[in-house]
């Protein structure tokens, strides 16, 4: 490209840059990641012939999906915790962009809370694109295909299992999923080193601890009442809660092992006013079999 066209066309991308850092945000939940990318498709469009693209807002969009699917794919790869780095119950805000009047602000702020960053960070990378490009942006799955390398149909197979995933989960303000998955952790962190006063701190004095046949040996109680022995046969677990990870279970803050490709014990809470008030454990095969469970990022 003759960059004596770039100002024309940078001041184009300026006008689309909005959108794309709320589509890219909506994908990535990083407001730093999001920049990243809208970036990257600046970079992308100014070694491309622009001049050639008959709908560069379409033409964007469908870039910075391909450049957010590859982030979420080397993220998952990694392991990254894609709520690092995100700005509480809004995204993000365009820091670049020129002063403008509140209606135009008010279209900067995302929608989308935390909780909901949670669910939409269980789905596999190209369900996200899908669902977020689909039902957030009304994208159509023609466009949506190509970017997910799937056929149409396939697109909105994707769509369809993430919505399903979305809607099994409470994701209003009240639902206060990051809260009650910080609680989680931080039970699995003192079961992990054996902690009693810090378990003992994290449950409800009428705590109930419940447990399948499958989860417990011959002769052990399959339900336990009252924190302090709640507390004490979570402390007797503390090498088996190495192998467990934080999950989302039937839409539910929960914890997960899993032997190499096959469930073996699952872990739901209950939690309330930032305690644990009632835990089931899981490890009948028939049961585990219906469950939801998807793996958190750590």
């Amino acid at each position: 490209m003759d960059k004596g066209e770039w100002p024309a066309l940078a001041e184009k991308f300026e006008s689309q840059r909005p959108h794309l850092r709320a589509v890219a945000y909506r994908m990535l939940g990083s407001v730093a990641e999001a920049d990243d990318a809208v970036q990257e498709t600046w970079l992308r469009l100014s070694r491309s012939e622009a001049g050639e693209i008959g709908n560069l807002g379409g033409w964007l969009t469908t870039v910075a999906g391909r450049i957010c699917l590859d982030m979420l794919r080397s993220r998952s790869s990694r392991r990254e915790d894609p709520l690092g780095d995100h700005l509480p119950e809004h995204g993000p805000r365009d820091q670049a962009a020129a002063p403008t009047d509140p209606a135009h602000e008010a279209q900067l702020v995302d929608s989308v809370g935390l909780a909901l960053l949670v669910v939409l960070d269980t789905l596999d990378p190209a369900e996200r694109i899908a669902f977020v490009l689909h039902d957030m942006f009304s994208v159509p799955f023609g466009e949506i295909a190509p970017i997910v390398g799937r056929t149409p149909v396939a697109a909105r197979q994707l769509a369809s299992r993430a919505r399903r995933r979305v809607q099994a989960v409470d994701t209003s303000p009240d639902s206060d999923l990051p809260r009650q998955r910080a609680v989680v952790d931080a039970f699995l962190a003192a079961a992990r080193g054996g902690e009693f006063e810090a378990l003992l701190a994290l449950l409800d004095p009428d705590v109930v601890l419940r447990v399948d046949a499958a989860a417990t040996p011959a002769g052990t109680p399959m339900e336990i009442v009252g924190a302090q022995p709640v507390a004490a046969q979570a402390g007797l677990y503390s090498g088996r809660a190495h192998l467990a990870r934080t999950a989302l279970v039937d839409g539910r803050l929960g914890l997960a092992t899993a032997a190499p490709r096959q469930l073996s014990v699952v872990m739901d809470f209950t939690v309330s006013e930032g305690r644990i008030t009632a835990m089931n454990i899981i490890a009948d095969p028939t049961r585990l079999a219906r469950l939801d469970v998807a793996i958190l990022s750590a």
